[in-house]
């Protein structure tokens, strides 16, 4: 494409949607860079305000890439984090590839219910603290796995399953950040092919997807410089509370 045609296909976008999305974007890079988890959630929640969920859907695959490789390239003991979440890390990919390929059939209801129900499972399992009597075997991580996968295939959102398994497994608040990140940054290149393969992705998509990586960017700094200078747990249970009311809206409007 040439840089006539690319500038006028930037151009041809709708400005006030830019606007919106550029706001949306920025609270949920910050929300990321202050919590290190909920950049889906926050920006489903007010994306779909404004428009559907598989419009929505494609435009954090960039996002969700690159805070989660910057969020896994600053942890400790990388290899040895990949090496111990390696199979939960595998299933979650092949889940999320194989549900996601099929985006584009599910029905409006059902995406806008499965969004609301992964942002309220997230914001009650960490508001409430709730600790499942987890092991540390193959086969929980596999399950925990293909669920984070169906979830994050059908969402975006699959980090209430991953959050959950680390709480239960008493995982430090060090390790917490590195493990999202590497188990986050996992499920990202499986989730863009899958929508490719559905026809989510396209240039334009892509193109607004650029825009609103970096406006993430700027708010992931922001969020990493608030996180020693602001009370963590009020704004925790602020943006938890505000998680759960979003939620709780969204399945209400795909059931009635």
């Amino acid at each position: 494409m040439s840089d006539s045609a690319f500038f006028g296909l930037f151009l041809a976008l709708d400005p006030w949607q830019m606007a919106a999305l550029i706001c949306i974007f920025l609270l949920a890079g910050t929300v990321k860079g202050f919590l290190g988890i909920g950049l889906p959630a926050a920006a489903m929640g007010l994306l779909t305000l404004m428009i559907p969920p598989t419009e929505a859907i494609p435009l954090l695959w960039l996002p969700i890439l690159a805070t989660n490789f910057l969020q896994f390239a600053h942890a400790p003991d990388k290899l040895e984090i990949a090496s111990t979440y390696f199979w939960f890390a595998a299933a979650i990919v092949v889940a999320i590839f194989i549900t996601s390929m099929f985006i584009a059939d599910y029905p409006a209801a059902l995406l806008t219910i499965a969004i609301g129900v992964a942002m309220v499972i997230f914001s009650l399992n960490l508001l409430l603290g709730i600790t499942l009597p987890i092991g540390s075997g193959l086969r929980w991580q596999v399950g925990f796995g293909v669920i984070s996968g169906v979830l994050g295939g059908v969402s975006s959102i699959w980090s209430p399953t991953v959050a959950m398994y680390l709480v239960a497994r008493n995982t430090t608040k060090e390790r917490f950040i590195g493990a999202t990140g590497f188990l986050f940054l996992a499920g990202c290149l499986p989730l863009g092919a899958g929508q490719v393969v559905a026809g989510l992705i396209t240039f334009p998509v892509i193109l607004k997807s650029i825009i609103v990586t970096s406006v993430v960017l700027v708010g992931f700094g922001i969020g990493q410089w608030l996180r020693n200078r602001v009370s963590q747990t009020r704004f925790r249970r602020l943006v938890l509370l505000a998680f759960l009311i979003m939620g709780v809206r969204l399945i209400a409007i795909g059931l009635f």
